[in-house]
């Protein structure tokens, strides 16, 4: 008979103290950090609301207006305001803008903290290498995994959604703002350098602009990973396109599952093109279109 592999430490009661101790955090912090999240908690529901609220063909304007914005081409405009009608015309119109107010608010918290710990990195190389295994980790971490934390703190909701979403989203705006800045040509921080520019200077004139179409290829990253995300989301109360697909599952509906599938479809490939187009037309601007 084989044998098992040898118990070299009990392993129960480790994952017992890791459960006592996180209950203990629960018990200690948990209306606090509720408390912190409100304000996040009230922008997410004032923008679904304000996106439910506004007149169908306003919001088609919108993302057709800044299609155009950032594309300066009319046919990108036309195609993002064809697929943003047919999201209404397969019947998912409020769960669309609810699914669009999730992924905004966790795409901006997302940059918002990725873009510094980007920069941190590549003005540092101790912390490059403190923050890759990191990355790595919550990058193949299964992501139901990052539900269970949130669920204990505050429990089944939108805020643990958001949260397991920044979380999930976020690796790709800081490798890539890394990557962005690291490959900014040496000779010419160095030029700017010796006109006497100071580190500041340097990173916001020179490092940052021509880096720019990299950090953009990873803020439309990390807006595609928070958009997989809905559907897993909204196990956990999310709602939005994910619970459609979610009901679908749950009471054998394909129709049902199978437009909100769409949707999720309609609105990665609206904010990829918006995205994509801005990062080729800085990539010209600034030459560096090979």
């Amino acid at each position: 008979m084989a044998q098992g592999f040898p118990e070299i430490f009990d392993v129960r009661a480790l994952g017992r103290a890791i459960d006592t101790g996180f209950n203990q955090i629960v018990a200690d912090y948990g209306a606090t950090l509720e408390a912190i999240f409100l304000p996040i908690l009230k922008l997410l529901l004032a923008m679904e609301k304000i996106l439910q609220w506004l007149p169908w063909w306003v919001v088609i304007l919108v993302l057709a207006a800044l299609a155009y914005a950032a594309s300066r081409r009319w046919g990108i405009a036309l195609a993002v305001a064809v697929m943003t009608f047919a999201i209404g015309l397969i019947g998912v119109w409020d769960a669309a803008m609810a699914t669009i107010a999730l992924m905004v608010v966790a795409t901006l918290l997302a940059v918002v903290v990725g873009l510094p710990i980007g920069v941190a990195m590549s003005r540092s190389k101790r912390m490059q290498s403190i923050t890759l295994p990191v990355l790595d980790v919550m990058q193949t971490m299964p992501i139901f995994v990052y539900l269970i934390p949130f669920v204990m703190l505050f429990g089944p909701g939108k805020i643990p959604a958001l949260l397991a979403t920044i979380v999930f989203a976020i690796p790709p705006v800081i490798r890539l703002t890394n990557l962005g800045i690291r490959g900014v040509d040496p000779e010419i921080v160095e030029a700017t350098r010796a006109f006497g520019a100071s580190p500041a200077q340097i990173l916001l004139s020179v490092q940052i602009p021509l880096a720019l179409p990299t950090i953009l290829a990873g803020i439309n990253q990390t807006t595609m990973m928070a958009l997989s995300m809905v559907v897993i989301a909204s196990m956990i109360g999310a709602g939005g396109l994910g619970y459609q697909v979610l009901q679908g599952i749950q009471r054998l509906q394909i129709s049902s599952g199978l437009m909100a599938g769409l949707g999720i479809v309609l609105l990665a490939i609206i904010f990829d093109r918006i995205a994509q187009s801005y990062g080729k037309r800085m990539q010209k601007s600034l030459k560096l279109d090979h």
